[in-house]
């Protein structure tokens, strides 16, 4: 099978270019879905196997999570270094370079022969996973009719939301029954697998004429830009205040069976899959009045929890719905999109800068809030006032599109 090219040529009519890329489509997107498949298995695997990873390496479990939270840095700064130097790269070169990088870091983990060179491997497997995303995005967007542009980029978060309900989980028995490193192995080996389909199915793309770091950063100027990545780095927040404890709510508060932990955390993972493929549908209807409605399904289901938690059924569906939540990102990814101009490569890989900033935030609110002696099931009331910022961003961002309406 050979490589796809559909770099504009001499001969190349816009209708000609038009149907090679919607031939080019589904390869495409399926490539770039096992690349999230990847990496949604290799950042969440690691939270299940902290046990084994403490033993190993001689740390407490405390100090082993650390990794997780040097593998987030990594994704918060490597997203917009990596988008700024790599501007001018070809975009499938770009994501095949992306991808060998996070195949090594996570082959490197697999071997890691101390704590301090794992927070290291865990750090440099994380720089990748932004920039990754926002190009897919972006090509995937460039490949798809302008009114389905949220739905291709739905399809390349499919991976991601897939992996918490079928890589990890599969990641975490390799852990278990043959050590933690075969889950970073595992990893590692379906990243370099990502390497090869992107070469041979994703087209040609180049980068953007006049592409440079220098316009990237351009990005950075726009108000608006900064607004869409603080309506994800906190309105994102309150699912993560939630989920970070949903352990112990549902032991501690619910009742609950350890053993019947996974079971009810694989609907959270059904949740993530249903929300991203109905959030995509949605935002490309009407991209503003998605993002408005899931804001308030958001600030919903976050509260729910604190009145859900004491039931076996109603915090099952309430795990479910958390899950929903994640409909939100193909929305903000096509805002950031639309609104960063010209340095598009920056603001898209910068989304998933601000959900792991809601993910860190989340979580440091919502155990404040449990140490203050409010209880597990505060967290949900921590999630409804992060909701209703994200609210609020949102407003201002609304507000200041109109008056530069009317300026116009």
């Amino acid at each position: 099978m050979s490589s796809v090219s559909v770099a504009p040529t001499e001969a190349s009519s816009p209708s000609t270019l038009a149907v090679r890329h919607e031939e080019a489509f589904w390869p495409s997107v399926i490539a770039l879905g096992v690349g999230g498949f990847a990496i949604g298995t290799g950042e969440f695997v690691i939270m299940g196997l902290l046990p084994e990873v403490a033993r190993d390496l001689n740390v407490t479990i405390p100090q082993a999570g650390h990794v997780i939270s040097a593998y987030a840095l990594g994704v918060v700064l490597g997203a917009p270094l990596l988008a700024v130097l790599a501007a001018h790269w070809p975009r499938r070169t770009l994501l095949i370079a992306l991808m060998a990088l996070f195949s090594i870091g996570n082959l490197a983990s697999a071997l890691s022969p101390s704590y301090v060179a794992m927070n290291v491997l865990r750090f440099v497997a994380g720089l990748p996973h932004g920039t990754y995303f926002g190009v897919a995005a972006l090509v995937a967007a460039s490949l798809a009719p302008p009114s389905r542009r949220a739905s291709a980029v739905g399809l390349v978060m499919l991976g991601l939301t897939s992996a918490t309900l079928v890589g990890v989980p599969i990641a975490a028995w390799l852990g278990q029954h043959l050590g933690w490193r075969a889950a970073f192995v595992m990893v590692g080996v379906i990243a370099a697998l990502t390497c090869v389909l992107v070469r041979r199915c994703v087209p040609d793309l180049p980068a953007p004429q006049g592409a440079s770091p220098r316009r990237e950063l351009g990005a950075l100027v726009r108000p608006q830009v900064w607004l869409t990545l603080g309506i994800g780095a906190i309105g994102f927040g309150g699912m993560f205040s939630v989920f970070s404890y949903i352990k112990p709510i549902l032991t501690e508060v619910t009742g609950m069976s350890v053993d019947s932990v996974p079971l009810v955390l694989s609907l959270f993972g059904m949740g993530m899959v249903a929300g991203n493929l109905v959030g995509s549908r949605l935002a490309d209807k009407s991209l503003t009045g998605t993002i408005a409605g899931l804001l308030v399904w958001n600030a919903l289901v976050l509260v729910g929890v604190a009145f859900t938690a004491p039931y076996v059924v109603g915090i099952s569906a309430n795990v479910f719905l958390l899950g929903t939540l994640v409909a939100i990102a193909p929305a903000l990814q096509i805002r950031l999109m639309d609104v960063a101009g010209d340095a598009q490569t920056l603001a898209a890989a910068l989304n998933h800068s601000a959900f792991n900033l809601a993910n860190a935030l989340g979580a440091w609110l919502g155990g404040a809030a449990i140490a203050a002696g409010w209880g597990w099931t505060s967290t949900g009331w921590v999630g409804l006032a992060l909701a209703l910022g994200g609210m609020g961003v949102f407003g201002l961002s609304v507000w200041q599109d109109r008056r530069q309406a009317r300026r116009g």
